[in-house]
C-alpha cells in the first residue's frame, strides 16, 4: 500500500510539473513535455529503460510487441512517439485527455467496415512527419507470447509515403514480463494497482531494429510478417515462435 501510494504521488507530481510546461512550450512552437511525462511515469512505476539501436525521430511508424500499458510509457519516453489507440480511450477520464496531448491517433477498431478510414487517419498523421507507434497484436492478452500481427492498418503505408519508414521495436521486460502482463479479465485499475505495488525495479530494454522501407517490400502482409519475425528474434527464446499472421 505504501509503495503504491508513493509511486502514485510521483506520477501526480510529474503531471503537475509537465502539463503547465507543455502548454507554455506550445506558445514557443513545440513541446516535448508529453514524452518527458510518459518517460517519468515509467520511471515512477519502477521501469528502468535502456535503449538499444537508434529510434527515428520523424517519418516513421514504429511497430512493437504489446505486453502492458507500460509499453506506451516505455516507448514514448524512448522515442517521443505518438500512438494509435481505440477511440474509446479518448473518453477515459484523465487518460483520454493525456493521450490527446500526445497527438494520439484515435481509431474505431471495432468497426471493420471502417478500416479504410482508420488507415487514412493514420496515413494523414504519418504524412505530416509525426512519429506514430502501433501495436499490431491489438491486445495484451498474449502476455509474453507475441501474438500474430494484424496487417490492416499498414494499408496506411501503401502507396508508399515518401521518406516514411517502418521501424520494428522489441520491448523486453525479461522474466518480469510474466508479472507485469495485462491479460485475462483483470481490469485496468486492478492491473495498475498491482504493477505500482510491485517490489523493486524492472530493467526494460527497448530495442529499435533496422528501419524498413515499405516501397522496397511492396506488400503490407509481407511487411507485417517481416516486422513480427524480427521482433520475435530480437526478444529471444521466451516468446513463442512464428505463427500465422492475422490479416
Amino acid at each position: 500500500m505504501i509503495r503504491f501510494a508513493w509511486r502514485t504521488l510521483l506520477i501526480v507530481l510529474g503531471l503537475l510539473v509537465c502539463v503547465p510546461l507543455h502548454y507554455a512550450s506550445l506558445l514557443l512552437g513545440g513541446s516535448r513535455w508529453p514524452r518527458r511525462f510518459l518517460g517519468w511515469t515509467a520511471f515512477a512505476a519502477g521501469m528502468r529503460v535502456r535503449v538499444e539501436g537508434e529510434p527515428l525521430r520523424r517519418d516513421v511508424l514504429f511497430v512493437a510487441n504489446h505486453l502492458s500499458w507500460l509499453d506506451i510509457l516505455v516507448l514514448a519516453g524512448a522515442s517521443g512517439t505518438a500512438f494509435v489507440a481505440k477511440d474509446d480511450v479518448a473518453r477515459w477520464p484523465v487518460v483520454g485527455w493525456l493521450a490527446g496531448l500526445n497527438n494520439t491517433v484515435f481509431i474505431a477498431r471495432t468497426a471493420r467496415s471502417a478500416v479504410k478510414d482508420q488507415a487514412d487517419a493514420l496515413r494523414t498523421a504519418l504524412a505530416s512527419g509525426l512519429p506514430v507507434a502501433l501495436f499490431p497484436e491489438g491486445t495484451t492478452d498474449g502476455g509474453m507470447e507475441v501474438l500474430p500481427f494484424r496487417a490492416s492498418l499498414l494499408a496506411s503505408l501503401f502507396p508508399p509515403l515518401p521518406g516514411v519508414k517502418v521501424q520494428p521495436v522489441a520491448l523486453d521486460y525479461g522474466a518480469a514480463g510474466h508479472d507485469l502482463a495485462w491479460i485475462g479479465e483483470e481490469t485496468a485499475p486492478a492491473n495498475a494497482r498491482r504493477v505500482l505495488s510491485r517490489k523493486g525495479t524492472v530493467p526494460v530494454v527497448a530495442r529499435f531494429l533496422a528501419p524498413v522501407d515499405p516501397a522496397e517490400v511492396g506488400d503490407r502482409k509481407v511487411l507485417v510478417q517481416q516486422a513480427r519475425r524480427e521482433i520475435v528474434e530480437a526478444l529471444g527464446p521466451t516468446p513463442s515462435g512464428p505463427a500465422p499472421d492475422r490479416l
